[in-house]
């Protein structure tokens, strides 16, 4: 019997917690003792009046809807109740009836919290989203849109020797402060989001990342982590496709290549000058030169002079 009624006690209790939302906001931004502090100023330090000092202030803020408000204007709203709890001070030191105070106090804190920033809506379909983030009074706690880190992949189809580009922009505002990317690799093919396959890509800093010229070799999966004080708020994740042949130019450089790598040192020729001889001469007009009909007529000369000495 004891867990059943256990369970009905907290069936009971829960629609209490989400009614009474907005006293709760004062749970959140005011204390126990500025509380007590204020009825005491009411009605004095004891007595029966004391608790319904507190059950007033209580049952004041308990009429209001459930509250929650953008989580940056925490700040705004303590000040407020801050402001309110001292112009309560000053009603009951003008000696005011809590009775006729607290209702007026819980009045005005509404208007002030619908004039409020509002909060900004969730923007699928991934990232940890700050700007959304929310602050419930009926709890004194905030959360941010459920939503994965991780991105759905985007393919990008290039062709070879093209250039790859990629962006690494979310839907969603981001900080506008210490925000750092980091780009990492999984090649081989792989169309993944398993972290444990990514390699860092060296020189990647920004959030746009170009690859030209693309190569079968950037067939892959490329990450981008979009980082604030080394906090991760977005993985997003691009798929290379390579297509197609290579270019013209790129073939012929590898021909060109290709023959370098296979280039062997062949022996040296020796280039020897002509030498004819008389009768290649005469054989030869075109070889009845100018200077070789001088040197014919020197050679003639000579011989008769050798005969002549030789007879004489």
């Amino acid at each position: 019997m004891a867990p059943v009624a256990l369970v009905g006690s907290i069936t009971l209790l829960f629609p209490l917690i989400f009614r009474a939302s907005t006293w709760a906001c004062l749970f959140c931004f005011t204390t126990h003792e500025e509380r007590l502090r204020l009825c005491q100023l009411f009605v004095g330090t004891e007595g029966p009046k004391l608790g319904q000092c507190k059950d007033a202030l209580t049952a004041a803020f308990e009429g209001l809807s459930d509250v929650e408000i953008n989580y940056d204007e925490r700040g705004h709203l303590h000040d407020a109740f801050t402001q309110m709890t001292l112009a309560l001070q000053e009603v009951a030191a003008a000696q005011g009836s809590f009775k006729a105070a607290f209702p007026i106090a819980a009045a005005k804190m509404k208007k002030t919290i619908q004039q409020l920033k509002k909060v900004q809506d969730c923007i699928p379909p991934c990232g940890v989203q700050e700007v959304s983030r929310r602050f419930y009074c009926w709890g004194c706690f905030s959360t941010v849109c459920d939503l994965p880190l991780d991105c759905p992949v985007q393919d990008l189809t290039v062709k070879r020797g093209d250039q790859a580009l990629f962006s690494c922009v979310v839907g969603f505002q981001l900080p506008e402060s210490e925000l750092t990317y980091s780009w990492k690799f999984a090649g081989g093919g792989l169309r993944t989001q398993d972290v444990s396959y990514f390699r860092d890509v060296p020189g990647a800093h920004g959030y746009l990342a170009r690859i030209r010229p693309v190569q079968p070799t950037h067939r892959g999966t490329f990450s981008c982590v979009i980082l604030h004080d080394q906090r991760p708020l977005a993985r997003l994740y691009f798929f290379l496709n390579v297509t197609g042949p290579p270019p013209p130019e790129e073939t012929e450089l590898q021909v060109t290549f290709r023959e370098v790598i296979h280039w062997t040192p062949r022996e040296a020729e020796m280039i020897e000058p002509w030498r004819p001889s008389l009768s290649e001469l005469l054989a030869r007009p075109q070889a009845l030169t100018l200077g070789n009909l001088f040197l014919l007529a020197a050679v003639a000369a000579l011989v008769s002079a050798s005969v002549t000495v030789l007879v004489w």
